[in-house]
């Protein structure tokens, strides 16, 4: 559905793109991670067509940015972080007046606008005034805007930005509703948590470069250098931590906060299970024992080096 080769964008002797290869297939909400100002926007206008690359190619559903920006134009929904709305213009006007402008015909535009409208959860606002919506609604009825034509792309740009929490998990319900959708969606965003239970795919891009692109488990198997766990006994914290330390699974071990022990495995090391089974041997009873997790912000620390343009 989104492919670029070498896509590339210069302003003076600042690269903003960076030969950025991708590819995407139906179906992938793909998770744009950077700082601003990392070259996300601009990547997303230029498969928007809103830009013209300085070297490289890109195609959107098989269509080339060059050849056929109108076409592509059809098959996009594009929500920039930041747009304006029209005044004295109520929900429904202000997206039947955009149901024209993308050519839905005319018998067919009510019923479309009252889908999305519902699609978005924002049927009780349908007589609202546009510029006297939250800002957590006018996010959603820009989203409702972009599926007015039954895009099969998606390209979000930092669509939480600036909500408040709750406005902000009402956001990433909707992402998942249209990853279910099977749209092809890059939404991007500089808040991981945002994306962590979104996406199926995640990109990390820093200062113009895309230095980690795969699906989501692939990149988590990537920062982890080691596996960590954490274990609690009842009783003889030390002694049983003394056991672990003598494993030949394990690398290093310390005692954390409320005896909690922190056991490092060898990098090489997947199975543990030879752990629990010395511990409880030994007669210790366990109150905790689990494998810390992985999160996207830990591997973007992980992974990237924090620069920027």
């Amino acid at each position: 559905m989104i492919e670029t080769r070498q896509l590339t964008k210069r302003y003076g002797d600042l690269i903003a793109v960076n030969h950025i290869d991708l590819q995407l297939k139906e179906g992938d909400v793909f998770g744009f991670i950077g700082p601003n100002g990392s070259g996300k926007t601009t990547t997303m206008r230029m498969l928007a067509t809103l830009l013209q690359p300085d070297y490289g190619e890109a195609y959107v559903c098989g269509k080339s940015i060059y050849t056929d920006p109108q076409e592509i134009r059809r098959l996009v929904g594009f929500m920039p972080d930041f747009f304006g709305v029209y005044e004295d213009m109520t929900v429904v006007e202000y997206l039947e007046f955009f149901a024209a402008a993308y050519r839905v015909s005319i018998d067919k535009r009510r019923k479309v606008v009252e889908e999305k409208l519902e699609l978005v959860d924002m049927s009780f606002k349908r007589n609202a005034m546009v510029n006297q919506l939250s800002r957590g609604q006018t996010q959603r009825v820009g989203l409702a805007r972009v599926l007015l034509h039954e895009p099969q792309v998606l390209l979000l740009d930092e669509p939480a930005s600036g909500l408040d929490p709750r406005a902000r998990i009402e956001i990433r319900n909707l992402l998942k509703r249209l990853g279910e959708l099977k749209k092809t969606v890059i939404v991007s965003s500089h808040i991981l948590p945002e994306l962590a239970d979104v996406c199926t795919r995640v990109g990390m891009i820093e200062k113009g470069n895309l230095i980690i692109d795969g699906y989501v488990d692939e990149v988590m198997r990537k920062a982890r250098n080691r596996i960590l766990l954490h274990i609690r006994v009842k009783e003889r914290t030390d002694d049983a931590a003394k056991l672990l330390e003598q494993l030949d699974e394990v690398a290093a071990v310390n005692i954390g906060p409320n005896a909690q022990i922190e056991a490092a495995l060898k990098p090489e090391v997947l199975d543990y299970s030879a752990l629990p089974t010395a511990l409880i041997e030994a007669g210790f009873r366990m109150t905790l024992f689990r494998e810390e997790e992985v999160n996207l912000e830990t591997a973007f620390m992980e992974l990237t080096k924090g620069l920027v343009q």
